[in-house]
């Protein structure tokens, strides 16, 4: 059994390197969109030029930095909680509140979604879709970001899933310290 656990935590440890690479990819997309606001704003300020692309292009960002940037999230525990129990728990309390969290609500979740969302995503990949606005863009790009952000999370999932097993076991060490953000 230990050597199994050491094998699936070594695989969570690939999912967190994974999930540090696409939190990389969101906050490349948080300096792009900036940028683009910007030389947007300044062309049609300065020029009045402006398109309807340069607006899609920010939109499809901001789904980029939201769903490639949620797996990371969660892999860094600074998730948003509902803290009414949490908080008050002592370490091993808060990784079988996690693990039971993990197994009722995220998983069932991000699996649903998942299945809901690819769909969605193929129907404009293969029609090669195109918004209706004028010059707008391919749509697909904006879709792909809702199964693979899914996909994302619920791997995350998994990994965090094994994580907590092994903390509850004693095979593995985590801080599993959640700080209340500020009201």
């Amino acid at each position: 059994m230990k050597a199994l656990i050491a094998v699936l935590l070594e695989f969570a440890g690939w999912v967190d390197r994974l999930n540090r690479v696409f939190g990389w990819i969101a906050t490349g997309f948080v300096l792009l969109c900036c940028l683009i606001s910007t030389g947007n704003a300044f062309t049609r300020y300065a020029f009045s030029l402006s398109s309807n692309a340069w607006l899609e292009i920010q939109w499809y960002l901001f789904a980029g930095i939201v769903m490639l940037g949620a797996a990371v999230t969660l892999a860094r525990n600074e998730h948003v909680r509902v803290d009414v129990l949490y908080g008050r728990l002592p370490p091993r309390g808060k990784a079988w509140l996690d693990l039971v969290g993990l197994l009722i609500f995220l998983m069932p979740s991000m699996l649903t979604l998942l299945y809901f969302s690819l769909p969605y995503f193929l129907s404009a990949w293969h029609s090669h879709e195109v918004s209706s606005n004028d010059g707008g863009l391919i749509i697909w790009p904006a879709r792909l970001a809702l199964p693979l952000g899914f996909f994302l999370v619920s791997l995350q999932g998994v990994a965090e899933i094994i994580k907590r097993i092994g903390y509850l076991r004693g095979e593995y060490d985590m801080d599993i310290h959640y700080e209340k953000p500020l009201q």
